[in-house]
């Protein structure tokens, strides 16, 4: 914050408190003493006189006390400008010891599911609710407390995934998050309308939702150009670069005509934040674990 800023905030404040307690005295002075208690303010309406008494001394003292309080809080706080405060509090050094206290208390309890296979892990009920309360705080947000994914966020219950749904690969894309982008047109940047309707029309073709058979065999050489050096040949998907299979029912991005079109035609961004610094290892492990159970409750 600039000097400038600084200085006009704390001005601000301050004229704030030292105002209210000016205004508090103002009137205290101008008011009758404790004693003359039938004194109105001359206003009456339908038969009810309004009296001009003072505030009882406790009600006086209190919002002087807050007045006093406030000024020390100043003091020991920021709350000035680029003034820290006698303490040096911050929300971040707040955030920290809380978040060390919680690893003192809790780190145990991660710990000892630490070495555990996420195979097996995934199976037990005690970790299993643990990584649901991971899972509510730290990816519910996107992917749906029901982990059933939205749009442009995928479904976890599935067996379709992107980057892969092996435990070390969840865990890798846990550690490190994800980002993946579709170019416009794919490798293609000058693909004509046309040819992005052809190209869609043979996408669609996979499931046999294709609108023109004729476009959809003149999309297939379209896509060997711009579309299957990410996708594969087959547009079954490559998992090492998060390219999704182009032949299943998983649409990260909607799987009608218009949804599809959209995609080639202005490409895709994706993200998701990386939780490693944000987790211990072995909260990481048991997140993992409850993620890759999602889709494997047959196996119970």
């Amino acid at each position: 914050m600039s000097t400038f800023w600084s200085i006009w905030i704390s001005v601000i404040v301050l004229a704030t408190v030292f105002g209210c307690w000016w205004l508090l005295w103002a009137t205290r002075k101008s008011q009758p003493t404790d004693k003359e208690t039938d004194r109105t303010t001359g206003h009456s309406f339908d038969g009810i006189e309004e009296y001009d008494n003072p505030l009882p001394k406790w009600w006086f003292h209190l919002f002087s006390a807050t007045c006093v309080f406030s000024l020390g809080y100043l003091v020991l706080y920021p709350g000035l400008g680029n003034y820290d405060g006698l303490l040096n509090w911050t929300q971040e050094n707040q955030w920290e010891k809380e978040m060390q206290q919680a690893d003192a208390k809790y780190g145990e309890l991660y710990a000892q599911y630490g070495d555990v296979p996420i195979p097996e892990l995934a199976q037990n009920e005690d970790a299993r609710k643990m990584g649901q309360r991971l899972f509510a705080n730290n990816c519910a947000v996107c992917h749906g407390s029901a982990a059933r994914g939205a749009i442009g966020f995928p479904n976890l219950t599935d067996d379709a995934w992107i980057w892969g749904g092996e435990p070390e690969r969840i865990v890798e894309t846990l550690h490190q998050g994800r980002k993946n982008a579709m170019p416009a047109k794919g490798l293609m940047p000058n693909m004509s309308n046309d040819q992005v309707e052809a190209v869609v029309n043979y996408v669609l073709s996979f499931s046999g939702r294709e609108r023109d058979a004729e476009l959809a065999e003149q999309g297939a050489a379209i896509f060997s150009q711009g579309c299957a050096g990410c996708h594969g040949p087959d547009a079954t998907g490559n998992p090492v670069i998060g390219a999704p299979n182009l032949t299943d029912d998983a649409w990260l991005y909607g799987s009608t005509y218009e949804w599809i079109k959209e995609t080639v035609t202005y490409g895709r961004q994706n993200e998701m934040p990386a939780q490693e610094g944000r987790l211990s290892d072995d909260q990481i492990h048991i997140l993992a674990a409850y993620v890759y159970g999602l889709s494997h409750r047959d196996d119970d």
